[in-house]
């Protein structure tokens, strides 16, 4: 989405600092999506293995469901804002 809207972003994993940017250049960011930001911890786990205990099977179903909700939001504001 920062990509389609020519927003300038910092190469990080903090999906909280990304959703930000969204919203200062004017997107509205449902509550579902902003729940990405949890998904920031793995981020950190996968990149420095054994710092933090691994995921449980629930834990992992969230953020599946969370990463989805994500991207069904994305597809569908990229489809109004190309239509």
């Amino acid at each position: 989405m920062l990509l389609h809207r020519g927003i300038r972003f910092p190469h990080v994993h903090d999906l909280a600092r990304l959703v930000s940017l969204l919203e200062q250049h004017g997107e509205t960011v449902p509550e579902s999506v902003r729940e990405a930001e949890e998904l920031t911890r793995y981020a950190v786990a996968a990149r420095y293995p054994g710092l933090t205990e691994p995921a449980s099977r629930a834990d992992y179903e969230v953020a599946v469901r969370t990463a989805e909700t994500v991207l069904e939001w994305v597809v569908v504001r990229l489809r109004e804002q190309v239509s």
